[in-house]
């Protein structure tokens, strides 16, 4: 048998528990743009983009690549995992300047 008020104290403790759980977690206020937000803020690091290791930059005409692209497949791979916009044409280069 329970004590008296025991029920009470669970339900305020389960309250209170999913309170916690579900409340949004607080954003710091000014908190830093990411790297991988956009290719504008790629090519401040990375001016030619970045790529797979063995990437070949597609062109439309097929001529003038882009080659001085930084071969990461590890940084390639988070600015995928971040932004899938970065690479646009599908071809393993993130923000080629051309």
């Amino acid at each position: 048998m329970m004590k008296p008020g025991t029920a009470v104290i669970r339900t305020a403790v389960a309250a209170s528990v999913a309170a916690c759980l579900l409340a949004p977690v607080p954003v710091a206020s000014g908190s830093v743009s990411s790297l991988w937000d956009n290719c504008t803020m790629v090519h401040t690091k990375y001016p030619h983009g970045v790529g797979r290791a063995r990437a070949h930059d597609r062109t439309r005409s097929g001529s003038n690549p882009v080659t001085n692209f930084k071969r990461s497949t590890r940084l390639y791979n988070l600015a995928m995992r971040t932004n899938s916009d970065l690479d646009r044409d599908r071809d393993g280069v993130a923000c080629e300047a051309h």
